[in-house]
């Protein structure tokens, strides 16, 4: 467990780390938005596609469309979220797009917790404060 403040917040290796819960309850779900106290267009999706946990900004980098919204697809080895509106595509790991458009993605840092329970830490050098919608 990265160390740091009571409230979730902690440094590891230079890069700021925000405590967002525990991964058995995060995976419940698809995508969550993490809504940003920076406003709406800082925040961050966290999707949870085959086993493995993906952040990336909420918005489309095309229009600003909600990309927890959109499909996720897997195509030779690579997945993939469609924006809904456009129909645009990231890869849930590099940000890349089909298109020369690039997402900005977040590390998302697993860890055990001090009672050995697996805790989702995500990195967040820009983001204060989140909260979830679930």
């Amino acid at each position: 467990m990265a160390s740091g403040p009571a409230d979730g917040a902690g440094t590891a290796e230079g890069v700021s780390w925000r405590l967002i819960g525990p991964a058995a309850g995060l995976s419940e779900k698809r995508c969550r938005l993490m809504y940003s106290s920076l406003g709406h267009g800082s925040d961050v999706c966290l999707f949870y596609v085959k086993g493995e946990f993906f952040a990336m900004d909420a918005r489309c980098a095309h229009s600003g469309g909600p990309l927890c919204e959109g499909d996720i697809e897997e195509a030779d080895g690579v997945l993939q979220v469609f924006c809904p509106w456009h129909d645009y595509d990231f890869d849930l790991r590099t940000g890349k797009s089909g298109t020369s458009l690039q997402q900005k993605v977040h590390e998302v840092k697993l860890e055990d917790d001090v009672d050995g329970t697996s805790t989702a830490l995500v990195g967040l050098l820009l983001f204060a404060y989140l909260h979830f919608k679930c």
